[in-house]
C-alpha cells in the first residue's frame, strides 16, 4: 500500500511541475504535430479556414478588443461609487 501512495504523490508532483511551468512561461498552448492538419482536415476550422495568417489575425484582434475593453473599464465613471464616499 505504501508504494501505491508514494506513486500517486510522485504522479501528483508531476502533474503539478507541469502545470506550473506552463503558468510560469506564459506562452499559449500549441498543438502537436499530428491533429487536423494532419489527417487533411485543417481546412475545416470554423475561424480561420486553414489559413494560418488568417488565424493570426484573428488572435491579434482578439487582443486588441481586451486591451480596449481594459482601457475603456479604466475610463469608466462610476457615480454610485462617488456617491458611497462622499457619505
Amino acid at each position: 500500500m505504501t508504494i501505491y501512495i508514494l506513486a500517486f504523490i510522485v504522479v501528483l508532483l508531476v502533474i503539478t511541475g507541469m502545470a506550473l511551468g506552463a503558468i510560469v512561461q506564459n506562452k499559449p498552448l500549441k498543438g502537436s504535430c499530428g491533429g487536423l492538419n494532419k489527417i487533411g482536415m485543417k481546412k475545416d476550422c470554423d475561424i480561420c479556414g486553414g489559413d494560418d495568417d488568417e488565424c493570426e489575425k484573428e488572435q491579434e484582434r482578439q487582443r486588441q478588443a481586451a486591451l480596449a475593453k481594459t482601457a475603456a473599464a479604466d475610463l469608466a465613471y462610476d457615480a454610485a461609487a462617488k456617491g458611497k464616499q462622499s457619505k
